[in-house]
């Protein structure tokens, strides 16, 4: 009966830790996370006070969520790349330069959002 995948409480609160030991990870071994991270901490506290409205307070925000989420993602991309090996494989090199692309999107909507807000009044 080991085999048997947990259900119900069992399996949200495992997921929890599996999500806790994956942003401990992040924050261990990614340094863009780590100052993305500082950028949301500060950030954060003002989208909320800025923001005039719920709708603009959770566009703020969420820009900013959404950059660490991309982040995230980009860093399992690379830790998978990595796993199998350091030769270089242009698909290696495809993958990794995708997640940072996809990263590098998420900054720059995160700050068109801020400045559309912020200063399209």
């Amino acid at each position: 009966m080991a085999n048997q995948k947990a259900t119900g409480l069992r399996r949200i609160i495992n997921a929890w830790g599996y999500s806790i030991a994956g942003f401990k990870a992040c924050f261990q071994h990614e340094a863009a996370f780590r100052q993305e991270l500082f950028g949301l901490v500060v950030l954060l506290p003002l989208a909320l006070y800025l923001g005039q409205s719920g709708v603009e307070r959770a566009l703020l925000a969420g820009s900013l969520l959404l950059v660490l989420l991309m982040e995230l993602v980009n860093s399992a991309v690379e830790a998978v790349v990595d796993r199998f090996g350091g030769e270089q494989h242009a698909l290696s090199g495809r993958a990794k330069d995708l997640g940072s692309a996809a990263v590098f999107l998420a900054i720059a909507a995160a700050t068109l959002t801020w400045v559309l807000i912020l200063f399209g009044r």
